[in-house]
């Protein structure tokens, strides 16, 4: 590919990178660069090779780039072939160095103008555009971030990052010849901070006056607590009027010793202790109302009334929220359009836990048109044909993640049938599941059916949970109403009952 007349700086890594790109010695960057394919083409880039490793390289331009003369385009290709979990895959636009300044020494600390590219980790996922900008009055540079910017092509495809610098303030970032953010540098929206600083800011050495009350409302000091009123109620009482119900077995404990446990052979009383039976459900209590000591159950107090406090009334000495007086800003500047420094290098200094990183076709332009027909020629036919194999491994992947999702769903539909709460209606719950497994693709009506059958023993629970909870602690009514054994002991034996099936 021939750069165009638009072209300012273009590198497509189709010869070696080492004789024109620098490589930093310094300590802290020990990750391997390599002139590498990307996969599945004969295209050249600039590959990451390890993972979880810091890199850095540099490429010096021979002159450097003005950035504040007419549009300037600045893009680039990353694919990330082995996905990007937590790592970074932008360039640094580097500003002008200091004297003696020492590429082979290139790190995080050497100063940028532009910022530009992917990176993601835990909660970030953007497409960073930064720019360091000096403040004329202070001559400190500031960075401002781009808000609200693009996420980073969850897929491992090629994509072709674009930034587009325009004469009148807007910036614009394609993502693969397609806009997708859209911002003013002179908008305090767009930037944080804003390359304008505020006029006047809070004044840090006022202080707020002692007298000052910012209360503002405060306890009525007329208002009377009721004579009436008892802090010391408790909040719930005795029910008084609860009888223990008919056939409570008072000597029965809840639970008993398995009677079908046997002491493990290997079971050594000196080491292991004294062995014990573990405990089951004790089968009286499943038809009875109860077992073990009968309490009296507790009640709401109507007499609560919990600790008084006096209504809060407004403040009549309330000044309102104490700020700092503003002072003018000795930092603000007005500026009509943004001064960005030059670019004097190109570099790629990351962090990444992911390898297979692989940049390509980096453009410094002057016009849209010339990013578009670097595009077209060198990033398209690339994507065009990672697209279609896509659609051919899409089915095959998705076959697959559906059988991993039906075992997953039968696993859960076996654990869900083997609940105690189902009682007599497990054994139709296990023929339905056998079912789905022998025909896969009436899951979603057998899941139907499912909810019905599994529906509607706790219905059946729920509305009867008055009736339960007066089983437990309350006696049944005057006319002879009693809980049902058959509710009581609805899952009867379902501690023992195992339900056999085949591994899916």
């Amino acid at each position: 590919m021939h750069a165009s007349s638009g072209t300012v700086f273009y590198e497509s890594f189709d010869e070696s990178f080492e004789e024109s790109w620098i490589v930093s010695e310094n300590a802290d960057y020990l990750g391997v660069w390599n002139h590498s394919k990307s996969e599945g083409h004969d295209d050249y880039g600039l590959l990451v090779t390890e993972k979880a490793r810091k890199y850095a390289i540099v490429k010096e331009l021979n002159t450097p780039v003005e950035l504040n003369d007419g549009m300037i385009v600045l893009q680039f290709e990353t694919r990330l072939q082995n996905g990007l979990e937590c790592g970074g895959a932008y360039l640094k636009y580097l500003r002008p160095q200091e004297s003696g300044w020492n590429p082979k020494q290139f790190d995080n600390k050497s100063p940028y103008s532009i910022m530009f590219g992917p990176d993601k980790c835990g909660p970030t996922n953007k497409i960073h555009f930064i720019i360091n900008h000096k403040n004329p009055k202070t001559g400190k540079f500031i960075e401002h971030h781009l808000n609200s910017p693009p996420v980073v092509p969850s897929d491992k495809m090629s994509h072709v990052y674009t930034a587009i610098l325009k004469p009148d303030n807007q910036l614009s970032i394609l993502i693969d010849g397609e806009e997708k953010k859209k911002a003013s540098f002179m908008s305090s929206e767009d930037f944080s901070p804003s390359l304008i600083p505020p006029k006047t800011i809070p004044d840090p050495d006022d202080k707020k006056p002692g007298d000052w009350d910012d209360v503002k409302t405060i306890p009525d000091p007329d208002a009377k607590k009721p004579d009436d009123w008892d802090e010391d109620a408790p909040m719930e009482i005795l029910d008084e009027d609860a009888e223990k119900p008919d056939g409570w077995l008072d000597d029965e404990p809840e639970e008993i010793e398995d009677p079908e446990a046997v002491k493990p052979e290997d079971w050594d009383d000196e080491e292991d202790g004294e062995w014990e039976a573990p405990k089951i459900d004790n089968p009286k209590c499943e038809t009875a109302p109860g077992c073990g000591e009968w309490k009296r159950p507790m009640k709401k107090n109507p007499d609560y009334k919990g600790k008084w406090y006096a209504p809060l009334i407004d403040n009549p000495n309330y000044m309102g929220v104490w700020k700092p007086r503003e002072i003018p800003n000795v930092e603000y500047f007005e500026l009509e359009k943004p001064n960005l420094e030059p670019v004097a290098a190109i570099g790629i200094e990351i962090w990444t836990m992911q390898d297979g990183i692989l940049f390509d076709n980096i453009l410094i332009a002057n016009d849209e048109k010339t990013a578009e027909s670097i595009r077209e020629a060198t990033w398209k036919p690339k994507f065009l044909v990672e697209k279609a194999k896509q659609r051919v491994e899409e089915p095959a992947a998705s076959l697959d993640g559906l059988k991993g999702i039906q075992k997953t769903v039968f696993d859960v539909l076996y654990k869900i049938a083997d609940l105690p709460i189902l009682g007599d209606h497990k054994m139709k719950v296990v023929e339905l599941i056998e079912e789905a497994e022998k025909k896969p693709t009436i899951i979603v009506g057998i899941i139907v059916s499912l909810a019905v059958v599994i529906v509607s023993p706790l219905l059946k629970i729920l509305l009867a949970s008055k009736k339960k909870a007066m089983k437990i602690n309350v006696a049944p009514k005057k006319d002879g109403g009693k809980t049902s054994a058959t509710e009581a002991g609805e899952d009867a034996g379902g501690l023992k009952r195992r339900i056999i099936r085949r591994d899916s």
